[in-house]
């Protein structure tokens, strides 16, 4: 009995002096906790998303159009006393133009003879935005606090000239043409019949001065 017992003695002594070394070994090498511990383990991120659909739109924008932009934007603020502040940013951007079909209505739509007369609604910018993923800030001077600002207020300015831009490049006209292209054929098609497609004219009378 003594003997098991010294026996079982010694056991107990040599797994703790293992057990020490092996503690001091972790700690010299900066693995203080050893894995077996539970901790001294790689931390694991996890991510819920909680997703409320908000509201379901009908799409009927046939979008027929597109024009992309590439413009150097230049802002400035002018002080009196201290060196004006400016921003350039390289700014790219797109506008859309399309057509809403839901606007058509049985009403809209007159056959005579051979020929299908469709009277279209008014074509229209439907997106005008900018590509933040390709435009970048180029250059900014003495903005300092002003520069997160000075940024937006360049950007804002950056829309308004790609709507401007477009309008003034005939995005609309464009829109038309390429329905008349687009949805022609497949009306014809479809009725057998020789299509015309008809859009409301804008008339535009100048002011008498």
């Amino acid at each position: 009995m003594r003997l098991l017992s010294w026996v079982v003695r010694l056991l107990v002594l040599v797994l703790l002096i293992a057990g020490i070394q092996s503690l001091w070994s972790n700690f010299r090498s900066g693995n203080w906790a050893p894995d077996w511990f539970g901790f001294g383990m790689e931390d694991q991120t996890e991510t819920t998303h909680t997703i409320v659909l908000q509201e379901i739109s009908a799409m009927g924008k046939l979008e027929l159009v597109k024009y992309n932009f590439k413009d150097v934007v230049e802002r400035e603020v002018v002080k009196t006393w201290l060196p004006n502040a400016k921003a350039v940013l390289i700014v790219q951007g797109e506008a859309i133009g399309c057509i809403d079909l839901t606007q058509v209505e049985i009403a809209d739509i007159s056959s005579e003879d051979e020929t299908l007369v469709v009277n279209m609604p008014e074509p229209e910018l439907c997106v005008f935005k900018i590509d933040h993923s390709k435009s970048k800030i180029y250059n900014t001077e003495f903005a300092f606090s002003e520069e997160g600002k000075l940024v937006e207020e360049a950007y804002k300015e950056a829309e308004k000239q790609i709507l401007k831009s477009a309008q003034d490049m005939g995005i609309l006209e464009q829109t038309k043409e390429n329905a008349r292209k687009i949805l022609t054929p497949v009306l014809e098609k479809a009725s057998g019949k020789k299509v015309v497609l008809k859009f409301p004219m804008n008339v535009k009378i100048d002011k008498l001065r």
